[in-house]
């Protein structure tokens, strides 16, 4: 199985450095290279799950009130 993080893509395509990424979103260069360098994969298979099944998207419209 692969995972194919494609960061570096998504930044080409919203003109973004990965400095100003890595402000936005408030993480290190280590944790966005965990993903980068194919980590996600060791992860699924750790857990035996795909990625949808930890990777999910909400937007602030979706949030309850509990979070």
């Amino acid at each position: 199985m692969a995972i194919i993080i494609n960061v570096d893509i998504m930044l080409a395509k919203r003109k973004m450095s990965v400095t100003e990424l890595l402000e936005r979103v408030g993480i290190t260069m280590a944790n966005l290279s965990i993903l980068k360098n194919g980590k996600a994969k060791a992860i699924c298979m750790a857990l035996d799950c795909r990625p949808e099944d930890i990777l999910e998207y909400q937007s602030d419209e979706e949030e309850t009130p509990n979070g």
